[in-house]
């Protein structure tokens, strides 16, 4: 299955439940009126769109079928398809422009972030990149184990400690391995922690003080990952752990297995937080990196 199969997939469940409802409701209207864009704001807030995003998307379509003079219904499907491609453009792609490039992994546990971890790892080693895996997760039983599993997969070093040692003192070793052996990217997992356990907070800010000591001038990417099935809770965990520890970028998970897909633009649009991977799947090439039209693509059609 190539790359926007695989996308067009995982949103499966999305299109089904949300889409589909937007394109029978525009079926329904023989022209377009307030009535028409009343209806399709509501069916974007249900699709976890967000009520912000999804007035702003039905003002912008508002503007498009003035300016364009479009009379037809059936119209709305692609200009919709088109807006939400121009809003979740831009700040995608991985900043991996230093040699080492280091990417911090936070998140709560259950969102699937060190195997989020392995999968990245594996892809940026398919493409030539000599990658080490720091395991910084040292509070939770078996995450560095699971984590050696995914270094071995992804055929990459790890750099690890005891559990209960200092979760810094390994981001410390691997920056030091990274100089060292001239690896191109350090991915440091850490603790699963909510933004108001203030313990654990401090310590990722041990962990942001080391990497800033150590690697001034590197190229850094802080990823929240989130689960795409929680909806506007994500879009919530996303807003708390941006003011509590700023991040660069999302990686949501679990998108095939909810119909919550358009919690993207609430978290890129609402936020201002780009997208840089989504999970499609199960298998180790399922993690997808985020790009803006095949997303609007899958959801709203191909033409």
């Amino acid at each position: 299955m190539g790359i926007f199969s695989k996308i067009k997939e995982g949103l499966k469940k999305t299109r089904t439940a949300v889409v589909s409802q937007i394109d029978q409701m525009l079926k329904s209207h023989s022209k377009i009126d307030e009535e028409l864009f009343e209806e399709l704001e509501e069916l974007l807030v249900m699709g976890d769109v967000g009520v912000d995003t999804a007035g702003k998307i039905c003002d912008e379509l508002r503007k498009l079928v003035k300016d364009n003079n479009v009379t037809d219904p059936a119209a709305i499907s692609w200009l919709l398809r088109d807006t939400v491609t121009k809003m979740l453009e831009g700040g995608e792609d991985l900043d991996l422009s230093t040699i080492p490039s280091i990417i911090l992994v936070i998140g709560v546990n259950g969102v699937g972030k060190t195997t989020t971890i392995g999968k990245m790892a594996k892809q940026l080693s398919d493409e030539g990149n000599r990658v080490i895996l720091a395991a910084a997760d040292t509070f939770r039983a078996a995450a560095i184990d699971q984590l050696d599993i995914w270094a071995q997969r992804a055929g990459c070093e790890i750099i690890k400690n005891k559990e209960g040692s200092d979760p810094a003192a390994v981001v410390f070793d691997a920056i030091a391995a990274a100089k060292a052996r001239g690896a191109d990217v350090i991915i440091c997992d850490t603790a699963g922690r909510l933004h108001n356990k203030k313990h654990l907070m401090d310590e990722l800010a041990k962990i942001n003080r080391i990497i800033d000591r150590e690697l001034p001038d590197a190229a850094k990417e802080k990823l929240l990952v989130l689960d795409a099935t929680t909806g506007q809770n994500a879009v919530n965990q996303a807003e708390q752990f941006r003011e509590a520890t700023g991040i660069t970028g999302i990686v949501l998970t679990k998108l095939d297995g909810t119909a919550k897909g358009g919690v993207v633009l609430a978290i890129k649009d609402g936020l201002g937080i780009p997208v840089k991977y989504i999970g499609v799947g199960e298998q180790i090439d399922d993690l997808q990196p985020f790009n803006a039209l095949d997303f609007s693509r899958a959801l709203f059609g191909e033409e």
